[in-house]
């Protein structure tokens, strides 16, 4: 079965490698410290803390696998293609709330880069695909668990 390809803005693509980087060049020096004096201690049967730094290792190991996977898979977005005008992967958008009465702003970005936190939404979420294509002045309707929201398009940036 072929894995899907991962979309990502130019700035995702640096955070992914960046992390790969750290794991690989950092993390992994680290480790292998660990281990070393772990492996010092003795009788690796009861040294809990060769056990924790072997787990750690194996999760490390898997999420090196995973972001050069992803990594291999990536497409990167190139914004200046797009059409401005319109909703579009790496888009920020100030959108009106018309439920709570006010302004929210969101990035527009592939799911690898979704952060809430960082105002960062999924082309793949609800909302996200409510969003593209859309133009200044356009209302989505999203379903949401406390039921339908409205937002209106104010203004599309890019970056």
């Amino acid at each position: 079965m072929a894995k899907e390809e991962v979309i990502l803005t130019p700035e995702g693509l640096e955070q992914l490698q960046a992390e790969l980087d750290d794991l690989k060049y950092v993390k992994r020096k680290e480790l292998a410290a660990r281990i070393k004096l772990a492996i010092s201690y003795g009788d690796l049967k009861e040294n809990s803390e060769y056990h924790s730094a072997k787990n750690d290792q194996a999760f490390m190991e898997t999420r090196i696998l995973v972001l050069e996977g992803k990594l291999k898979r990536a497409r990167v977005v190139d914004s200046s293609n797009l059409d401005h005008s319109q909703v579009n992967i790496g888009s920020t958008v100030v959108l009106h709330d018309r439920e709570f009465a006010e302004q929210v702003e969101y990035k527009i970005v592939g799911a690898e880069e979704a952060d809430v936190l960082d105002n960062k939404i999924s082309y793949e979420s609800p909302l996200g695909k409510a969003l593209l294509g859309t133009k200044v002045g356009d209302v989505v309707k999203v379903e949401a668990p406390m039921g339908v929201i409205s937002y209106e398009v104010l203004e599309i940036k890019r970056v």
